[in-house]
């Protein structure tokens, strides 16, 4: 049940699911002229993406529906999804695996949408474009007349902010007596990117990702401790396969069973991040009243 805090308010019960899903394979997917002549959104599922989101929802009804250890039976889900062809597409097809009484409801969030190429797509400057964005950087390229993945990176932060918000205010309409899980339908780098924001990944640890498969999905589950893992659904082998590094990994098995109050505890993973080397105290480090110059000779620092 929630629970009040110190001033009275309650407390919002947080999701036990945040689940986020690509969209089925596409005509795109399966030939990139489609895009020379259908807008992006606008591009359909094959059959064999139908066929998989149908798949997808039988494998996420088991991955809610499961009732094991103190689990309650009494789940329900919501959808957030892209305003994409491709993804209310497979959204339709995964519906088929949950009874109306399950979905408490469904939005469509134009922030979680695909990277933006530009407009109709040109195959041979494409191609080019992509082989320039290899060499120049995967976050920070910016396609023209499109985005770059920092600009997804910003969409999906408001979005997340937005997300908090509708937690925070009931506003998903949550019975506390039920297991809320977060579906969120959409493509591959914002799928990624969401999770670069949520892990407070770097733009180096981000390069390192691999893209999810058509109607592959990543459940962030929620520990003991009340933060989200990767780690509790999926296997180490898995996240191996995704392209976390064992410092990623590690800390993912530390969310799953950490408190959110050891937060400050876990600060110097990220430190040793950022710095090659710091000292352990302040005698180790100098006492701060001197200065070098590329001389190598002490210069009293004034006041």
């Amino acid at each position: 049940m929630q629970q009040q805090n110190s001033k009275g308010r309650l407390q919002p019960v947080l999701p036990k699911r945040i689940i986020l899903m690509r969209h089925g394979e596409s005509e795109g997917n399966l030939d990139h002229a489609a895009y020379t002549t259908t807008p992006d959104n606008k591009i359909p599922l094959t059959q064999e993406g139908l066929a998989q989101a149908r798949l997808a929802g039988a494998e996420l009804h088991r991955v809610v529906s499961d009732t094991t250890g103190a689990d309650s039976p009494n789940w329900r889900v919501y959808f957030y999804v892209s305003p994409y062809e491709r993804t209310r597409s497979t959204l339709c097809q995964i519906g088929r695996s949950f009874s109306r009484t399950r979905i408490i409801g469904v939005r469509e969030e134009c922030r979680i949408r695909e990277q933006d190429f530009g407009n109709f797509q040109v195959q041979e400057r494409m191609k080019a474009t992509k082989e320039t964005r290899e060499r120049f950087g995967r976050f920070f390229y910016r396609f023209p007349e499109g985005e770059s993945a920092a600009d997804v990176y910003d969409r999906v932060s408001s979005f997340l902010e937005s997300l908090w918000r509708d937690i925070d205010m009931n506003r998903l309409r949550h019975d506390p007596c039920h297991d809320l899980n977060l579906i969120i339908i959409s493509h591959g780098l914002a799928s990624r990117v969401f999770l670069m924001k949520w892990f407070k990944w770097t733009v180096e640890q981000f390069e390192l990702l691999i893209n999810l498969g058509n109607c592959e999905f990543r459940v962030m589950q929620l520990g003991k401790g009340g933060e989200y893992s990767l780690a509790i659904h999926h296997t180490e082998e898995e996240l191996q396969e995704w392209g976390l590094s064992p410092e990623m990994i590690a800390d993912q098995k530390w969310r799953a069973r950490a408190n959110r109050v050891d937060w400050t505890e876990h600060c110097p993973w990220y430190l040793d991040a950022f710095f090659d080397q710091l000292a352990e105290s302040e005698e180790d480090s100098g006492d701060g009243d001197e200065i070098w110059h590329e001389t190598d000779e002490k210069i009293p620092q004034t006041n």
